[in-house]
């Protein structure tokens, strides 16, 4: 925008809108981690140079190669319009937008997409469904610690199939190569699920979803 001088021959530039880089960046940090751990179901963007400064802060880390894959699989990234989602459509990650490009409809478009992209398993009696940071159980509410829900997302990707003690170490984050770090893990989750026969323990294999044998064959249980 302009505004014309009393001599009507010169242009002064008055910025209306100016991106800033945060002066505090812990909690951009903090976004970038829970994205890329898959702690959220999604992920909102309301201006271009938002999206941009994501990425930035990814490549800085060394964490963009993991971001992308989040947002390409596990994390939806909605935009609330076509320019908010140019930075993330140059690194070829596809976005959900509202017809509307307003707030509001932004988050009625949430509400529409997020619970048909929720994976519900039948486990042991229950209906599970894992979110990012938390489990429904028969549609009550279980929060789960980070290192609960890495191993749960290692576990859910096989449904019932075994997946060994070394695989699960490598799901937990900063875990080394101890592994009864699993073990603690694999407790503490049981202990939040509320139910410890959601989750078997095959005895020098690993561990295994209890999925129901209905299932079996809709999952290719082996």
């Amino acid at each position: 925008s302009g505004a014309m001088s009393s001599g009507g021959a010169d242009v002064v530039v008055v910025p209306v809108y100016r991106w800033m880089p945060p002066e505090d960046i812990a909690p951009l940090d903090r976004l970038l981690d829970a994205t890329v751990s898959r702690g959220l179901d999604a992920l909102t963007f309301t201006s271009a140079p938002a999206a941009a400064s994501l990425l930035s802060r990814a490549e800085v880390r060394g964490l963009l190669p993991e971001l992308l894959a989040a947002l390409h699989h596990d994390v939806l990234p909605a935009c609330v319009g076509p320019v908010t989602a140019l930075p993330l459509q140059n690194h070829g990650i596809g976005t959900v937008q509202p017809e509307r490009f307003r707030l509001g409809p932004l988050v009625q478009l949430l509400c529409q997409e997020l619970p048909g992209r929720a994976r519900t398993l039948p486990i042991a009696g229950h209906r599970v469904e894992i979110r990012g940071h938390a489990v429904l159980v028969d549609g009550a509410l279980r929060p789960v610690p980070p290192a609960g829900m890495s191993l749960l997302r290692a576990l859910s990707r096989r449904p019932g199939w075994v997946v060994a003690r070394a695989e699960l170490l490598r799901a937990l984050p900063g875990a080394g190569r101890d592994e009864h770090a699993v073990e603690t893990a694999m407790a503490r989750l049981r202990t939040a699920l509320g139910s410890p026969k959601l989750i078997q323990t095959v005895v020098k294999r690993g561990y295994r979803l209890a999925l129901d044998p209905a299932a079996d064959s809709k999952y290719s249980v082996g």
